[in-house]
């Protein structure tokens, strides 16, 4: 894929990554989820951009970025791994990162595997910190079907994002229409059969994590339920819960609220890691 007017691209071992990058300062970096693109985090992107530089990336095969590799599978771990390229060839130094779904997945094991690279997290309906039931290998068996994930998402994509803004509908919309494509389902069933394996779950690394963490979770998501939001916390040491009546992008159906907690936590959060600098 060649340029993209308003974004830069950085070259990773899944091909380039197209990003957004507003503001200056100090780093925020934006993670999205499973068939959603950087634009999910339009509504707040300004107001972060007032105080930060911030980066917001495209997963491979999603949005602007290029496709995935031809014979490749790509799941939670690979994205993970991108999240260190993105961070390699950038260097933008400790962020804050603000991860929704398995885009929180990958920011927490940059924390775990990189924690010089992280100031602080923001999980929003993260995957990786949740108890494994017999319930959850099957629906991540089931969803890791392509055709399977495309006959359900039509039904399950409205269910976990609760859409309550015209923004909210508008990513439903898309997301549902990229997984009724072949492409589509194939990366979104890639990505769900990895929610699956042991590698998804961090809970054994997660007393790692050093960096300030605030757990934001909407309540009304039906695939990450407050007991996750719960779980995450009890997790991670000193995380923080908040709670919101939102969906499964919070920030999109909340942006003010969103912004009134993550703002002096971000804040808060690289004062700490300068100061351990010093």
């Amino acid at each position: 894929m060649g340029n993209v007017p308003g974004m830069a691209s950085v070259r990773t071992g899944l091909g380039p990554v197209h990003f957004v990058e507003r503001g200056q300062g100090l780093p925020v970096v934006l993670l999205h989820a499973n068939l959603h693109d950087h634009r999910d985090y339009g509504g707040v992107l300004d107001g972060l951009a007032e105080h930060f530089r911030v980066l917001a990336p495209d997963w491979p095969g999603h949005g602007a970025s290029g496709p995935i590799p031809p014979g490749r599978t790509v799941g939670a771990g690979e994205l993970a791994d991108v999240l260190v390229d993105f961070t390699d060839r950038l260097d933008p130094g400790p962020a804050v990162l603000v991860g929704n779904s398995v885009g929180g997945f990958a920011a927490a094991r940059l924390a775990i595997t990189h924690p010089e690279r992280v100031a602080g997290l923001v999980l929003v309906n993260s995957g990786g910190f949740t108890r494994r039931g017999p319930h959850v290998a099957l629906g991540t068996r089931l969803l890791g079907r392509p055709g399977i994930y495309r006959r359900v998402s039509p039904f399950l994509v409205p269910r976990y994002m609760a859409p309550r803004t015209e923004e909210d509908r508008r990513i439903t919309a898309e997301t549902v229409a990229r997984g009724s494509s072949g492409t589509g389902a194939r990366t979104a069933a890639g990505l769900w059969r990895s929610f699956g394996h042991t590698s998804f779950d961090l809970r054994p690394l997660a007393a790692r994590i050093t960096a300030p963490t605030l757990v934001a979770f909407g309540r009304r998501d039906i695939v990450f339920t407050r007991g996750a939001g719960r779980q995450t916390r009890a997790a991670i040491p000193g995380a923080r819960l908040r709670t919101f009546d939102t969906g499964h992008v919070v920030f999109a159906s909340d942006p003010a609220g969103f912004l009134a907690e993550v703002l002096p936590f971000a804040e808060a959060a690289h004062r700490a890691a300068r100061g351990a600098a010093a």
